[in-house]
C-alpha cells in the first residue's frame, strides 16, 4: 500500500482506519507546520510512535509518568546513557523497579498520547513506508487502533463544529467589557493563560498558535471556550484594511441627496 498525500485530504484518523483495516506493517511519516511525526504498525496494530524531537526514551517516559522519582531518573539516566531501552527495561526489572506488564502499559499510554496530539493536526503531508519498523533497541507495544478511531472521528467532528464558530484565525482577540468581572478570578487552564497572556488587536489567532505552538484545532478549541464564557471578543486585526462598503450614495451633499430621493420617488409612482 503506497499512502502519500496531504492531510486536508486524508485525516489521520482515516489512515489509522484504512491501517487497521488493511493489516498494514510499517511506519506512518507525518510532516506537520511546525514539527513531524513517525508513527510504527505491526499487522495494523499501533507499535511505536514520535513526535517532533521529543525524549521518548524509556527512562523519559516513566519519569513524565511519575513511576520514576527525580532521583532515580537522573541515577539511571548516568548509567543508560550508553544502554539501549531493551537493555534498561531489563534491568529496571531485575533491580525490581517496575514489572514487565507496568513497562508495556506505561509505553501504550505514551504511544497513544502521541497518536492524540496528532489528531488535532489537520495541515501537512504524510507517507506511508511498507515494512519499516523502529530501531531494534527500542520497545514496541502492539495496542488495537479501535477506541483511538473512535476518538478521532469524536475529534474531526469537534473540529468541523469548531470550523463553523472560528472560520478563520486571521482575527484577533479583545478582552470584552464586562463591569466588575476580573479575568484573574476566573480558573483558567494553564493552554488558556498562555493564549491570554496574547491577547492584543495586533496579535491574531495565527500568530498566536505560532507563538505557543497549537495546532488550529487547538487554537479554536481554546478560544471558542473564551469567547462563550464572555471573556473576549473578536475583532479586526489592528492595521488590516478596513473591508469595501459601498457608499448609498455617490455625493455628501445633503441637497443633492435630497434631490437625488425625491426624482427616484418621482421614478417609481410613474412606473
Amino acid at each position: 500500500m503506497a499512502l502519500r498525500g496531504n492531510l486536508r485530504d486524508f485525516t489521520v484518523t482515516q489512515l489509522l482506519n484504512l491501517i487497521n483495516l488493511a493489516q498494514k506493517t510499517g511506519t506512518l511519516f507525518i510532516d506537520g507546520p511546525t514539527e513531524g511525526a513517525q508513527v510504527a504498525f505491526q499487522e495494523g496494530k499501533l507499535a511505536y510512535a514520535q513526535i517532533g524531537q521529543e525524549d521518548n526514551s524509556l527512562a523519559a517516559i516513566l519519569r513524565r509518568a511519575k513511576v520514576l522519582s527525580a532521583a532515580q531518573y537522573r541515577a539511571i539516566k548516568e548509567r543508560a546513557d550508553q544502554m539501549s531501552d531493551k537493555e534498561l527495561g531489563l534491568l529496571l526489572i531485575n533491580a525490581g523497579y517496575i514489572s514487565q506488564e507496568e513497562i508495556l502499559a506505561n509505553l501504550q499510554e505514551y504511544f497513544a498520547g502521541v497518536v492524540r496530539r496528532l489528531f488535532t493536526w489537520v495541515e501537512g503531508f504524510f507517507r506511508f513506508e511498507n515494512d519499516l519498523l523502529p530501531p531494534s533497541d527500542r520497545i514496541t507495544v502492539r495496542l488495537d487502533l479501535t477506541n483511538l478511531i473512535i476518538e478521532g472521528a469524536r475529534q474531526l467532528r469537534e473540529w468541523e463544529q469548531l470550523q463553523d464558530e472560528i472560520p478563520t484565525l486571521d482575527v484577533a482577540l479583545k478582552f470584552a467589557d464586562r463591569p466588575g468581572a476580573n479575568i484573574r478570578n476566573v480558573n483558567l487552564s494553564v493552554e488558556e493563560w498562555r493564549v491570554v497572556s496574547y491577547i492584543s488587536p495586533k496579535n491574531t489567532l495565527k500568530k498566536i498558535a505560532l507563538a505557543t505552538r497549537m495546532s488550529d484545532l487547538e487554537i479554536r478549541r481554546i478560544v471558542y471556550g473564551l469567547l462563550q464564557a464572555g471573556l473576549v471578543e473578536l475583532v479586526r486585526p489592528e492595521g488590516a484594511p478596513m473591508p469595501f462598503t459601498p457608499r448609498m450614495f455617490p455625493t455628501d451633499d445633503k441637497e443633492e441627496q435630497k434631490s437625488l430621493i425625491n426624482r427616484l420617488i418621482k421614478r417609481i409612482r410613474s412606473l
